[in-house]
């Protein structure tokens, strides 16, 4: 289940793939009352806990659209809002209509950002809700195939329950310099909220085991194996020196469950106090194995320098 919810993990992106459309104020283009009129998907259970979801009789919708099934009592959801959100996700194909996974069996909530990189139905519908407060989104294919020229998508069909908002993270790495490396690999602070330097070019043969090595020591919390983790990071090959990927070179860090990325990432930051600057070496059966993935040479050692700045 951990894997068919890990192909989800890119919230705005699976909300994009599905659809990036207009809304109506009912899920399947209805009033916006009781979820459970003929011919509308209904949904039953109580927020905080994995909705049952039954789908009516015959053709899918065939135009994206929300409903509010409960308005929440906690702060308003506003446009520019982080929120954190656990989410269950079906196609609805009206045959099948198969369950595509949902963050209450991974024990992982998504945290996502209220913004244009959301399709307008999710962007409206999340306004419309406090926190606490459950939203029905359908999301079709007319929007996806009018704004992005693609083929036709499933129609898909998602319950998101609004948890609360992500607590503020750090910045930078904050912490007391504590200077330890990895033999072949070269990491420089330049302090502040500026981006260290990695340097992994070496002729040093990497270790064939997980090397974590803390650079700066925070002080906060220890990251815990089912948080959502907030970090700036760097990450290049061992021995080409060759960057894949790097949250400060695309200006922003990245959030993610940490049961959602890879075992080299699950086993290294696990235990890492927030503040931390860490440097890892991730051997390929941690990383990506055998598998060419994005550039990356199948077989290849990574490293990465990870600045943890918050979890929860």
């Amino acid at each position: 289940m951990r894997r068919a919810l890990a192909a989800l993990a890119a919230v705005p992106l699976i909300f994009f793939a599905a659809a990036c459309g207009g809304s109506d104020s009912g899920a399947n283009g209805a009033a916006a009352t009781a979820s459970s009129a003929p011919g509308k998907v209904k949904v039953t259970g109580n927020v905080g806990a994995k909705p049952t979801v039954t789908f009516p009789a015959g053709t899918p919708a065939t135009k994206s659209s929300y409903e509010v099934l409960t308005p929440g009592t906690g702060p308003q959801v506003k446009s520019g809002d982080k929120i954190i959100v656990n989410l269950t996700v079906y196609n609805w194909d009206g045959k099948q209509n198969a369950f595509q996974g949902s963050s209450y069996d991974s024990k992982a909530p998504e945290t996502i950002a209220v913004d244009q990189q959301l399709p307008q139905v999710l962007q409206e519908g999340f306004t419309k809700v406090k926190h606490g407060g459950r939203v029905l989104a359908v999301m079709a294919a007319d929007a996806a195939q009018q704004q992005q020229g693609q083929a036709a998508q499933p129609t898909k069909v998602f319950v998101v329950d609004v948890v609360g908002a992500p607590p503020a993270a750090l910045k930078a790495a904050t912490g007391k310099e504590v200077g330890e490396s990895i033999k072949g690999v070269k990491v420089v602070n330049p302090g502040g909220e500026k981006a260290p330097t990695l340097t992994t070019k070496t002729k040093d043969k990497p270790s064939k085991e997980l090397v974590v090595k803390t650079v700066i020591q925070g002080t906060g919390a220890k990251v815990q194996a089912g948080q959502t983790v907030v970090a700036h990071y760097t990450g290049k090959i061992w021995g080409t020196d060759k960057e894949f990927d790097s949250s400060w070179t695309k200006g922003e860090p990245a959030s993610f469950p940490l049961a959602n990325v890879i075992q080299g990432w699950q086993k290294g930051l696990a235990g890492v106090p927030v503040g931390s600057r860490v440097v890892m070496s991730i051997p390929p059966d941690l990383g990506y194995g055998a598998q060419e993935q994005n550039g990356i040479p199948a077989n290849s050692t990574l490293v990465f320098v990870v600045d943890v700045l918050s979890a929860y």
